[in-house]
Protein backbone atom coordinates (compact mmCIF):
# COMPACT_ATOMS: atom_id res chain seq x y z
CA UNK A 1 0.00 0.00 0.00
CA UNK A 2 0.95 3.41 -0.73
CA UNK A 3 2.50 5.51 2.08
CA UNK A 4 0.81 8.69 3.02
CA UNK A 5 3.51 11.20 1.96
CA UNK A 6 3.61 9.88 -1.78
CA UNK A 7 0.49 10.46 -1.99
CA UNK A 8 0.09 13.55 -0.44
CA UNK A 9 3.34 14.34 -2.48
CA UNK A 10 1.71 13.45 -5.87
CA UNK A 11 -1.54 15.86 -4.93
CA UNK A 12 0.72 18.35 -5.10
CA UNK A 13 2.62 17.96 -8.07
CA UNK A 14 -0.58 17.96 -9.69
CA UNK A 15 -1.76 20.67 -8.04
CA UNK A 16 1.28 22.64 -9.10
CA UNK A 17 1.06 21.56 -11.97
CA UNK A 18 -2.34 22.27 -12.59
CA UNK A 19 -1.94 26.34 -11.39
CA UNK A 20 1.40 26.36 -13.35
CA UNK A 21 -0.86 25.12 -16.56
CA UNK A 22 -3.67 27.81 -15.93
CA UNK A 23 -1.30 30.73 -15.41
CA UNK A 24 0.49 29.47 -18.52
CA UNK A 25 -2.63 30.00 -20.59
CA UNK A 26 -3.73 33.03 -19.12
CA UNK A 27 -0.64 34.73 -19.38
CA UNK A 28 -0.73 33.57 -23.73
CA UNK A 29 -4.46 34.71 -23.67
CA UNK A 30 -3.12 38.12 -22.12
CA UNK A 31 -0.17 38.38 -24.62
CA UNK A 32 -2.87 37.92 -27.68
CA UNK A 33 -4.87 40.68 -26.23
CA UNK A 34 -1.99 43.00 -25.95
CA UNK A 35 -0.73 41.36 -28.84
CA UNK A 36 -4.31 42.79 -30.97
CA UNK A 37 -4.41 46.25 -28.97
CA UNK A 38 -0.92 46.98 -30.20
CA UNK A 39 -1.95 46.13 -33.65
CA UNK A 40 -4.96 48.17 -33.94
CA UNK A 41 -2.56 51.07 -32.03
CA UNK A 42 -0.12 51.02 -34.63
CA UNK A 43 -2.29 51.00 -37.55
CA UNK A 44 -3.88 54.10 -35.87
CA UNK A 45 -0.50 55.74 -35.35
CA UNK A 46 0.14 54.59 -39.22
CA UNK A 47 -2.66 56.14 -40.41
CA UNK A 48 -2.60 59.63 -38.32
CA UNK A 49 1.46 60.01 -39.57
CA UNK A 50 0.23 59.44 -42.89
CA UNK A 51 -2.46 62.20 -42.45
CA UNK A 52 -0.10 64.41 -40.97
CA UNK A 53 2.00 63.96 -43.73
CA UNK A 54 -0.53 65.05 -46.26
CA UNK A 55 -1.25 68.07 -44.13
CA UNK A 56 2.57 69.12 -44.28
CA UNK A 57 2.60 68.76 -47.55
CA UNK A 58 -0.66 70.97 -48.06
CA UNK A 59 0.84 73.74 -45.76
CA UNK A 60 4.18 73.53 -47.80
CA UNK A 61 2.14 73.90 -51.19
CA UNK A 62 -0.01 76.56 -49.94
CA UNK A 63 2.69 78.54 -48.85
CA UNK A 64 4.16 79.02 -52.60
CA UNK A 65 2.70 81.61 -54.63
CA UNK A 66 1.23 78.55 -56.95
CA UNK A 67 -0.27 77.37 -53.58
CA UNK A 68 -2.09 80.76 -53.01
CA UNK A 69 -3.62 80.89 -56.24
CA UNK A 70 -4.93 77.59 -56.30
CA UNK A 71 -6.26 78.39 -52.57
CA UNK A 72 -8.09 81.43 -54.31
CA UNK A 73 -9.03 80.07 -57.36
CA UNK A 74 -10.98 76.89 -55.68
CA UNK A 75 -12.49 78.37 -52.58
CA UNK A 76 -12.75 82.05 -53.30
CA UNK A 77 -13.36 82.29 -57.36
CA UNK A 78 -10.42 84.72 -58.17
CA UNK A 79 -9.28 84.81 -61.12
CA UNK A 80 -6.54 86.22 -63.19
CA UNK A 81 -7.19 89.66 -64.87
CA UNK A 82 -8.73 88.99 -68.09
CA UNK A 83 -9.62 85.54 -67.63
CA UNK A 84 -12.74 84.41 -68.85
CA UNK A 85 -14.60 81.84 -66.12
CA UNK A 86 -17.30 79.49 -67.06
CA UNK A 87 -19.74 78.24 -64.49
CA UNK A 88 -21.21 74.96 -65.14
CA UNK A 89 -24.67 74.59 -63.56
CA UNK A 90 -26.18 70.86 -63.50
CA UNK A 91 -29.70 70.97 -63.34
CA UNK A 92 -32.46 67.79 -61.94
CA UNK A 93 -33.59 65.71 -64.34
CA UNK A 94 -32.04 67.33 -66.97
CA UNK A 95 -30.32 64.38 -68.66
CA UNK A 96 -32.76 61.53 -70.33
CA UNK A 97 -33.95 58.69 -69.00
CA UNK A 98 -31.55 56.41 -69.97
CA UNK A 99 -28.62 58.23 -68.99
CA UNK A 100 -29.36 58.68 -65.26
Amino acid sequence: MLRLRWILLAALLILFAAIMGTSFYLEIQKINRLTVLVDERMAILVSMSRTVQELREKIAFYGTTEGLAHLAREQYNLSFPGELVFKIEKKKNSLPEGRQ
